[in-house]
């Protein structure tokens, strides 16, 4: 059997003097994990202090020919920038970096949301993100192809020029994918609206912090889960029935530091699940070193898709894999949050800052009865309130 060549990555970044080293070499970690998923294989990282991007070329000149030197020399395939390029700074890039494609993270984030997209709805959601994002960048894409077409029914005999022709494709494009979402989204308010007044609770998250393993806890069913990053695209819904409770229980995309605001837009109709929800389930990877920030990403996300002010509930998953960093007694550095045990972590969210929550393993089963305990409790208040005379349920 013939093996596949590897596709070899670099990636890159910047660090301005308000950044946190630590934080910026984490964000090429997540930046290598993504092109992982997108199918290449990580090689090397590179960074560089600056006051402020380069304009031109977002990194100076010297550390871009020393990239332009390595990826000759290593055959890498892709340069990926953590923060997205404009047109005339790929461009620039790529004139001097000929030997790879030059992306960034926008653009591996869309083309990992394509390869994940499996349904038409997600199909035509990518496709407009895709093309949203191509149409200031035209001009880079096709510099080959500029030039005046003439001929019959051309005013003036000039014509358009390729790039204006390639523009207006593009934007009859995206108005016919609108269309056709518009037209899907019709359909999915109607089949929301066949479900009845039952209970809807909507899991959110970062991704990969483990809702499509949760959702199959719950709900017996068996959604796609894998450890990579956005493994769930598509909105599942599964009934679920916890005692003598019924309620929906929906997954849908995970959220992730930078999302591109084209995806945000095109997704934003399948996170109606989350909008209408009763109850936001927000579930946190406690073993990750930067689950904080995570859930900052995951609350400004919910605000960008005016889903904040909804009843959350959080649920800290991973309990089994959670490792405080050590710490040393004798060290002069204080003692953080890092250097915490799980009893503090807990005592930290359950006492001190007060709000529901439960920490959890979803792989292990750890914690699982309690949790369905406290949302079949939730369900049933709210089901009481919405059916006062339907008692006979409890």
């Amino acid at each position: 059997m013939e093996n596949k060549k590897v596709e070899k990555a670099v990636f890159v970044g910047i660090i301005r003097p308000e950044d946190d080293e630590r934080k910026i070499m984490e964000y090429l970690d997540e930046l290598e994990f993504l092109a992982e998923t997108a199918g290449a294989v990580g090689d090397r990282k590179f960074v560089q202090r600056v006051d402020k991007p380069e304009k031109a070329t977002y990194i100076r000149s010297g550390k871009l020919e020393e990239i332009a030197s390595y990826c000759e020399e290593n055959e890498i395939n892709y340069v990926i920038f953590d923060d997205e390029l404009t047109g005339m700074q790929q461009r620039n890039i790529e004139k001097v970096i000929k030997c790879s494609s030059v992306i960034d993270r926008t653009s591996l984030i869309l083309e990992i949301f394509s390869q994940r997209a499996k349904t038409a709805y997600a199909k035509t959601q990518v496709e407009l993100a895709r093309y949203n994002y191509m149409l200031p960048r035209l001009a880079g894409m096709w510099t080959h192809l500029e030039r005046q077409r003439g001929g019959v029914g051309t005013r003036g005999g000039m014509g358009e020029t390729q790039i204006e022709v390639d523009r207006r494709i593009v934007r009859e494009r995206i108005a016919r994918l609108k269309e056709e979402l518009k037209r899907i989204d019709r359909q999915m308010a109607t089949q929301r609206g066949n479900r009845g007044g039952l209970v809807r609770l909507s899991l959110v998250g970062y991704t990969n912090v483990g809702k499509s393993t949760l959702m199959n806890l719950l709900s017996k069913s068996e959604v796609f889960a894998e450890n990579k990053l956005f493994a769930t695209l598509d909105t599942t819904v599964r009934k679920v029935v916890l005692g003598n409770v019924p309620f929906l229980l929906s997954d849908t995309v995970g959220f992730i530091r930078k999302l591109p605001t084209q995806l945000i837009e095109a997704f934003k109709s399948t996170l109606d699940e989350v909008r209408e929800a009763d109850i936001l389930l927000h579930v946190v990877d406690i073993s990750h070193p930067d689950y904080e920030e995570q859930m900052e990403v995951v609350d400004k996300t919910l605000k960008d898709i005016s889903a904040s002010d909804k009843p959350t509930y959080v649920i800290f998953n991973k309990i089994d894999a959670y490792k405080p960093e050590p710490y040393d007694e004798f060290s002069m550095n204080p003692r953080t949050e890092k250097n915490f045990s799980l009893e503090e972590v807990k005592d930290k969210w359950m006492r001190e800052k007060k709000i529901p929550c439960i920490f959890i393993s979803a792989t292990e089963k750890k914690g699982i009865d309690k949790l369905k305990d406290d949302l079949y409790k939730m369900v049933a208040e709210i089901h009481a309130g919405r059916y006062p005379f339907n008692n006979f349920l409890w």
